[in-house]
């Protein structure tokens, strides 16, 4: 059984710093991609960033890159999405996703392209 598990959520100050994490079972780690993705109320899933555990490839949309790095621990079948300088927009629920990346590669997919979700993890940023 494919199981995603975020944790790492909270309420914090503008300018602060979150760090999420994904735990991963039930499938292949390491041949992979892992997407974290947020949703604000009365807004559509947005992608945030992803990487691709095959070869470490990671990216990001536009308004996080300088601030949130995801990377990914294979012995512990954990992504993590560090998030700096946080900022009130960047209150959303996030989500991780999972999917079998075909053998040319993968990049910021939408959630439709993702096959394994985790349940969420609420991140409030105040300002």
């Amino acid at each position: 059984e494919v199981q995603l598990v975020e944790s790492g959520g909270g309420l914090v100050q503008a300018g602060g710093s979150l760090r999420l994490s994904c735990a991963a079972s039930g499938f292949t780690f390491g041949d992979s991609a892992i997407g974290w993705f947020r949703q604000a109320p009365g807004k559509e899933r947005e992608g945030v960033s992803c990487i691709n555990n095959n070869d470490g490839t990671a990216y990001y949309v536009n308004s996080v890159k300088g601030r949130f790095t995801i990377s990914s621990d294979n012995a512990k079948n954990t992504v993590y999405l560090q998030m700096n300088s946080l900022k009130p927009d960047d209150t959303a629920v996030y989500y991780c996703a999972a999917v079998r990346p075909p053998t040319g590669g993968w990049g910021l997919a939408p959630a439709r392209k993702y096959d394994y979700w985790g349940q969420g993890t609420q991140v409030t940023v105040s300002s």
